[in-house]
């Protein structure tokens, strides 16, 4: 792969990785558009590159993610595992069918639609309550990962469904934006661990090292600025203009992929 390539497409996932508009669904239009093939080293990388995102909420939450490994955040991390173990156990288990038949633009499209949609329809549910993030009961949390669950279908957005989750049992949006985010350090950074060690050597194989390092330091970068825009933005303004972006983005996808034939 081209540096440059490597370069717009990790500025593609570190801007949209925690968005709720879902990285994986932009990444597979953006391989597309680039004329990337849909191989092994093409879905590795799009997975890997995750970890510059990964580094720059790391960053974001430092003193929240020191508090939980030092003992004072200990029910926070319980709570935390508890959710991410539904879309883990799931993911595994469904992870060859979910590889063959939901990674094309098609798939995409619709789950764009449909989580666009449901934030349009919603929207005044999506307000957010009054409850903190230390009121999170392992009900609660087991719920949250259970929302997470529909990320496994590119194109939904993990951040968007846990969220959503977050909302609709009564977080405050700062609550629901921050157990995403945390949520999101251990989901991803498990998915992408996992898809390294499985399929790293491939993808280092075909790409080159220089490559995934430049790509680490442009997502990181981009995911930093974008992560700090979008907490600010939910805060004042909620999710609406997420819901209008993705149904917009999957009819305009549509008619390309129409127009192509």
């Amino acid at each position: 792969m081209e540096l440059w390539k490597s370069a717009l497409l990790c500025l593609v996932e570190g801007v949209t990785e925690f968005l709720p508009v879902s990285s994986t669904g932009h990444l597979i239009l953006a391989e597309r558009a680039l004329g990337i093939g849909d191989d092994e080293s093409s879905r590795t990388f799009a997975i890997c590159i995750q970890a510059g995102a990964i580094a720059a909420v790391l960053g974001l939450y430092l003193p929240r993610v020191r508090a939980m490994i030092s003992g004072g955040e200990r029910a926070l991390a319980t709570k935390l595992l508890a959710a991410f173990l539904p879309a883990a156990v799931l993911g595994l288990a469904a992870e060859k069918w979910i590889d063959a038949h939901l990674f094309g633009l098609r798939p995409v499209i619709a789950a764009w639609f449909v989580g666009g949609a449901a934030i349009l329809l919603l929207h005044r549910r999506l307000a957010g309550g009054d409850r903190r993030i230390g009121t999170i009961g392992f009900g609660a949390a087991i719920a949250i990962g259970l929302w997470q669950c529909l990320a496994l279908w590119p194109g939904t957005s993990r951040s968007l469904a846990t969220i959503f989750g977050g909302l609709l049992l009564g977080l405050t949006m700062e609550a629901a934006v921050e157990f995403s985010m945390l949520l999101g350090l251990l989901t991803l950074g498990a998915a992408t661990a996992w898809t390294g060690v499985h399929h790293g050597k491939a993808m280092l194989a075909d790409y080159g090292a220089v490559v995934l390092l430049v790509g680490f330091a442009v997502a990181a970068v981009s995911a930093w600025v974008s992560v700090r825009w979008m907490i600010g933005w939910l805060q004042r303004r909620g999710l609406a203009v997420f819901g209008w972006y993705r149904v917009l983005l999957a009819a305009a996808v549509a008619a390309w992929i129409f127009t192509k034939g």
